[in-house]
């Protein structure tokens, strides 16, 4: 069990641990009125849901599990702390599940989704006809983090789509699944390039590429953050933590031509005003500042 403000945090912390699917069922689920015409989520069970806070689920295989990675997993989230996120009670309890029970239990509840006018994020077992003018991003979401219907992630696929120019050179920073990556190379960028420390991230990352169809746009690469990029870009997109973004706005700033833009999500409320200082300290001036639940999403313009 955790917090709200900590679920993406704690979603990372299990895949990088090995976990080979997620599910996080959020006690707020229930209460929210959802728009079906694009089939989301329906026939909720709040026997389903915690009755507070939030629950991530994690999936490993049974040969991988033991407890010094339980006690391992457990000292990451509650050392979300250090990063100004409140990891709650941060208990961890496991327990021994049939495997096609977990592989296929979850899915009742991932659909269509339209994030924004254009983008629309589909699982891949599911068959959907576009309509005019509607992107598709194909994914699996229990493969990698970042599925879309987060709102950090659907803060940042609608500045892309207000922003993005045709014919752009764009960055993703913790490219994640690749969502933003192939939102980006879908709504008209010239070259994207990927980036992620992580190495499963990479590799989910480069077999979602292949799924969409945009591997000639898009180059998925392991790095940390920005260090040692070159060269000059129109658009440069990252979803991460606030302290996170905080260590690299300089570089975006280098890396970016005259009227480039740099679009920043996954930002709690009570962090904004410090990303806001730093984006204007480095010589950013903001375009939007977008509000989803307890989240903010920056776009920046250099000047």
């Amino acid at each position: 069990m955790t917090t709200h403000e900590a679920q993406e945090a704690v979603s990372e912390i299990l895949h990088r641990a090995g976990a080979v699917g997620v599910v996080i069922e959020d006690s707020n689920e229930t209460e929210i009125v959802h728009e079906d015409r694009y089939g989301e989520i329906y026939a909720l069970d709040e026997a389903d849901f915690p009755e507070e806070g939030i629950r991530v689920k994690g999936y490993f295989p049974l040969e991988s599990s033991d407890p010094d990675m339980i006690l391992s997993i457990r000292d990451e989230v509650l050392g979300l702390i250090e990063f100004g996120l409140d990891p709650g009670a941060g208990e961890i309890l496991m327990e021994e599940r049939d495997e096609e029970e977990w592989a296929n239990a979850w899915k009742q509840y991932y659909h269509p989704v339209r994030i924004s006018e254009r983008i629309t994020v589909c699982p891949t077992w599911e068959a959907y006809e576009p309509g005019p003018g509607e992107e598709i991003i194909r994914l699996d979401p229990g493969m990698a983090f970042g599925t879309g219907t987060h709102a950090t992630t659907a803060l940042c696929l609608r500045l892309l789509e207000k922003h993005l120019t045709k014919g752009c050179d764009v960055i993703d920073v913790g490219c994640g699944s690749g969502i933003l990556s192939i939102a980006a190379a879908k709504l008209g960028a010239r070259s994207v390039l990927a980036l992620d420390l992580d190495p499963v991230a990479i590799e989910v990352s480069r077999e979602n590429v292949l799924t969409n169809q945009v591997a000639e746009q898009v180059e998925v690469r392991q790095n940390d953050l920005l260090q040692g990029v070159m060269g000059s870009y129109d658009l440069i997109v990252s979803n991460i933590l606030a302290e996170v973004i905080l260590m690299f706005v300089g570089d975006a700033y280098r890396l970016l031509k005259t009227n480039g833009k740099f679009i920043v999500s996954g930002i709690i409320q009570e962090k904004a005003s410090q990303v806001r200082e730093e984006l204007v300290a480095q010589g950013f001036s903001i375009l939007d500042e977008w509000d989803e639940q307890d989240w903010k999403a920056f776009a920046a313009i250099k000047k």
